[in-house]
């Protein structure tokens, strides 16, 4: 494979932060390494897994090389995270600027909707810094750290043998984290539309009038509000009773109610029947709502968020004796695959589509292969969140999972409505839930809604990283007014709910004496 990805569907060829975005992550002039006898460690992907991967196994003094045929720095630099939250910001600072005067009391109405040309300055921002965070992700600074970065595409020779643009490169041990693209549900004419994907959405070149939205997960439910507070008229169709399937019901409640003060249309329990574009252009989602009623949706540019497949094709696995499947490469909880040369992180093998999960395995594969490593995968704490306004952030088992499961529970819940600092910040929409063991303060899960939940559940899992239990957070000083508060004040309901009727009634006998 070349080097150089003309019209790349992710980035603007006519654009000058794109151009320096390439010039790192995927430079057209990159000199291929020359192979050495037989690499330590063989890395195939150089998204988060697979650069933490390298990185560290580099700094520890292994021989590393790291193969990537597309865009280092993978989804979360180029398609995911980095453009979202920068396009999610915009859109908030404009809703801020909106709302001031009815939420501050400065007046009754809102401010204009942002006009197209805001929309593009949105997406040049998102361009400018995507570029100025690429060079920590790219090939010149992987290079320098002693790494071996070969651009082009990888293939398993044989079970200790990688192929890459016509080099054959040895290894002792090797790691597949190839990630995971978006997926296209089976709809007829889905694949025939020019429907956008996380991979397109960040490279459009006007904001369109209408967006349709299929998919009401985590990339669904924040791109579908971040386009309607810049000015779409944006309706989004989720297949589920509720958006957020995997999360507390009541925040995706809240998330719901959320999206439709910023004016999303959202469509629950629908059946997408078939999809069409017209002679004009426009994209059309023809749906069974949750009713029976047929309605077509249409809309400018279509966005689906429905879903991950795993990049396993070409990588030659069945030459290598690696498992795999429709959901990836299988491996074990130390995430060794079938081959024990071999191991995998990330998207194309956990059920953990997150980033920081990504790395966090990365750290444990380098020890596993290389040191003799006993880390499990299943022993780590993992928490997510959803960066819509509110966000929703989650750690551990939800109430409903543990019930689920057959685990006994107590739930302790604050409302930020009962949060000074919630109150003063026109922020009281959301809630800190805890579910503890039956009993005990052992904290099985954590919900959080608010604005910025996903700063606020570092706490929660920080605890149950280190068997903390809520009691030990209720010892904890908290600043005055902070949103954080709220798991103090959890700790101390928890505590109240301690004062059984026997309790008072010794404390009672207690204080009768001290008379």
């Amino acid at each position: 494979m070349s080097a150089t990805l003309p019209d790349h569907a992710a980035l603007r060829a006519d654009d000058a932060s794109d151009r320096t975005l390439l010039a790192h992550v995927h430079p057209p002039d990159w000199p291929q390494p020359t192979p050495r006898d037989r690499y330590h460690l063989v890395v195939i992907g150089a998204g988060t897994g697979g650069l933490v991967t390298a990185a560290a196994a580099a700094g520890l003094g292994a021989s590393v090389a790291l193969i990537e045929r597309d865009l280092m720095g993978g989804d979360c630099l180029n398609v995911g995270c980095v453009p979202s939250k920068a396009l999610i910001r915009a859109s908030r600072a404009w809703h801020e600027v909106r709302s001031a005067p009815s939420r501050f009391g400065a007046g009754d109405t809102e401010g204009p909707l942002p006009s197209a040309d805001d929309f593009d300055a949105a997406l040049a921002r998102l361009r400018r810094l995507r570029a100025r965070i690429a060079p920590v992700d790219g090939a010149p600074r992987f290079r320098d750290l002693g790494v071996d970065v070969f651009l082009g595409d990888a293939r398993f020779a044989d079970p200790e043998t990688v192929e890459v643009n016509g080099q054959r490169l040895r290894f002792r041990r090797a790691v597949i984290a190839t990630g995971g693209r978006a997926a296209l549900p089976p709809v007829p004419g889905l694949a025939d539309v020019g429907a956008l994907t996380n991979e397109t959405v960040f490279a459009l070149r006007a904001r369109p009038a209408r967006l349709t939205v299929l998919g009401g997960g985590a990339i669904g439910c924040e791109l579908a509000q971040a386009f309607a507070r810049l000015g779409t008229a944006v309706t989004l169709v989720e297949g589920t009773p509720r958006l957020l399937p995997r999360d507390d019901a009541d925040a995706a409640a809240a998330v719901a109610r959320a999206l439709a003060r910023d004016g999303v249309t959202v469509l629950l329990g629908a059946t997408v029947l078939r999809a069409e574009r017209t002679a004009s252009g426009a994209r059309v989602l023809h749906v069974r709502e949750a009713g029976g009623a047929e309605r077509a949706i249409e809309g400018d540019e279509l966005l689906v968020a429905a879903g991950r497949a795993p990049n396993v094709e070409g990588l030659g696995l069945d030459a290598a004796g690696v498992r795999h499947g429709k959901d990836g490469v299988t491996v074990d909880d130390r995430l060794r695959t079938s081959n024990p040369r071999v191991y995998a992180v990330g998207d194309v093998c956990s059920p953990l589509k997150l980033t920081h999960a990504a790395d966090f395995q990365a750290r444990a594969v380098v020890q596993n292969a290389l040191f003799f490593g006993r880390v499990r995968a299943s022993r780590m704490v993992v928490p997510w969140a959803t960066y819509t306004s509110p966000e929703v952030a989650q750690v551990g088992l939800t109430a409903d999972a543990a019930r689920a499961a057959g685990t006994p529970v107590d739930v302790v819940t604050v409302p930020f409505h009962d949060v000074d600092r919630a109150i003063l910040d026109d922020a009281e929409d959301g809630f800190v839930r805890v579910v503890l063991a039956r009993g005990s303060d052992r904290i099985l899960g954590v919900t959080v809604v608010a604005e910025h939940a996903g700063e606020l559940i570092a706490e929660a899992t920080l605890a149950m990283t280190n068997g903390l239990g809520l009691s030990a957070i209720g010892r904890t000083m908290h600043p005055y007014p902070t949103q954080a508060e709220a798991f103090r004040k959890a700790a101390d309901q928890w505590r109240r709910g301690k004062l059984t009727p026997r309790v008072r009634a010794l404390f009672r006998a207690w204080f009768r004496l001290l008379r």
